[in-house]
Formats: C-alpha cells, structure tokens, sequence
C-alpha cells in the first residue's frame, strides 16, 4: 500500500509554526482567515501505510458517510465519520469553506488540482494563481465528472476542495523538491486565500482543464488474474504527453508490444501510479478542453457589516 509522506512532514512543519505564532493575538487579529491543519489517518502515517483496513481515500460518499455503522467496520469508516463530523457535514451550510487535501504520487504527475467539478470558480482561480507564481512548475487542472453524493475523497467535504497532488515521489519517502512544490504551492494557496477574503479582485481568464475518461487495467492472466505485462518504455514517465491510436501502451512480460486501440488520442495520467496496482488501473486517460473562468471578488468583513447596516436601516423605515 503505496504512502507518500511529502504533506505528512509538511503539515507537520505547519502545526510547529502554528503552535509558535498561537497566543500572538496582533499577528492573529490581523488574518483574514481561520485555518485548521490535521493529519487524517494518523494511524497509517504511524505505520507507514496508504490505509489502515481500508483505502480513507474513498471512504467519502454519501452511502458511507450516512449508512449504518456496524461494531466490526473498518478504522478508515469510523474516521470518515468523525472527519465529516469535523469538516462537514458533507454539502451542509456548516461545512468549512474549502479543504486542500495533500496527495503525493509515485507517477511523473508534476503538481496537479483534482477536482470534482470543472466550474468551482474558487478552485480554479487558486490554481490559476500558483500557475501565474510558479512558472517553471509542471502543473495541471484535473477534474473527475463524478456527483456530489458520489464524490469520494477528503475534499468533497468542503463547500470547495481540491487535492494538490504531486509526483513524482515513491513509497515510503520524502524528496526534497517534491517537498518544496508541496510547501511553495500550499503558502501560494493560502496567499490567495488571504487576497481574496481581503477583497482583491482576481480578474478572469482562460484555464486548460483534463477531465477524466476512462482507467485502463493492465493485462492480465484470465485464469490467475495476475499481471501479465508493464507500461511500454516509451509511454513510462509520459504523463499528460498525449496519447495516440496504435501508440505503445505495455509491453509483455516475454518483450511483445500491446498498443493503444481507443478511437482518439488522450492525455495519460498516473501512469503505473503504485497505489493503484490494487484497484486494477495501470494509466487513466483524459480529455482536455480550455476553460473560461470569471472575475470574481468576496465581500470583505467591513463591507458585510455596512449592507447589514444599511439593510437594518431600511427595515426600520
């Protein structure tokens, strides 16, 4: 079970820093914000594992947020639960603004935003705003086409979310630039936060986004149903280098070359990603297409106050 401990030691360092600057009322008073910080499976990263007794990942639904709960169920259900609790309720006024879930990947993946939808103004203007401050950082918007009640992941549980997914980086490690991207991109994030509680205006503009399309197995042994091949050479490491009819998709094991039969050319993404040997998917293919996104601008404090005020006062007359 593949774990990726860049945001494990990120959010780490984070609470260090937030536990020194705690107490600080000038520094706190001054930000426009409220963030919370958590590790999510806390037993995993004590064991050095993706998950527990089930992959938390995709614990998220609406079936199992709000399915019965039995004595036996698994340690990542409870804990779904109890984060929902905390962040949520899952599409409830009361769940928190947004959520930035910290992945890493063992794919050449660069850094990615994993979204469920592809108009959440508020997520892809974030991530037009790290595309803008980090230039020479590989970077896309991937969005999977899935429901509200379907979506599966730690993010859906906010009114916005996305996973800031970065790679490549292997199991059980740290790399010191895939942990810098991590950190850049997340002070980045909160930046943008920061600016747009205190109602700077973020104009719009034109976002490249890849949504997902179908997963692809490796192929397998019909009667042991073990794998029978490896991505192709060509295609290992070719993350979002689009991929043709005919192209070289995997090669087997006694050295014959399996090609790409699809009816059009797709991007691959989270090529022989080591978590998802498990889930039988060795790449995912994607459709891009541009978006456009508008300006927007929040209200600040000052200005919710003086329409409170005014609508007050309107009341009274």
């Amino acid at each position: 079970m593949a774990f990726k401990l860049s945001g494990v030691y990120l959010v780490r360092e984070l609470l260090k820093l937030q536990r020194k600057v705690k107490g600080k009322e000038e520094e706190r008073d001054l930000e426009p914000m409220s963030l919370l910080l958590m590790l999510s499976n806390p037993r995993a990263v004590q064991q050095c594992r993706r998950y527990v007794d089930t992959d938390l990942n995709r614990c998220f639904t609406h079936a199992t947020l709000n399915g019965p709960l039995s004595d036996t169920a698994p340690y990542e259900i409870i804990s779904s639960r109890e984060l929902n609790g905390l962040l949520g309720p899952k599409g409830s006024p009361e769940a928190v603004d947004l959520v930035c879930d910290l992945h890493n990947t063992t794919a050449n993946m660069g850094l990615c935003f994993i979204a469920y939808s592809d108009y959440d103004w508020i997520c892809l203007h974030i991530f037009r705003h790290l595309q803008r401050e980090m230039p020479d950082t590989p970077m896309r918007f991937l969005h999977f086409d899935v429901s509200s009640k379907e979506s599966y992941s730690l993010d859906s549980l906010g009114k916005h979310g996305f996973a800031m997914e970065i790679g490549p980086q292997p199991h059980g490690v740290v790399r010191s630039n895939i942990y810098t991207a991590m950190k850049v991109g997340v002070q980045h994030m909160l930046d943008w936060v920061r600016f747009f509680n205190s109602g700077t205006v973020f104009e719009g503009g034109f976002v490249d986004v890849f949504t997902m399309v179908r997963h692809i197995d490796y192929p397998r042994d019909s009667e042991t149903h073990n794998i029978t091949a490896a991505i192709h050479p060509h295609l290992q490491d070719q993350d979002f280098c689009l991929l043709h009819p005919e192209d070289p998709l995997f090669q087997t094991f006694s050295g014959q070359t399996l090609r790409y039969q699809g009816s059009e050319p797709l991007y691959p993404f989270f090529i022989n990603e080591c978590a998802y040997y498990e889930k039988g998917i060795a790449l995912s293919l994607a459709r891009k297409r541009r978006v456009m996104i508008p300006a927007i601008r929040a209200q600040t404090e000052q200005e919710r106050e003086a329409n409170e005020q005014r609508f007050a006062s309107e009341e009274e007359e």
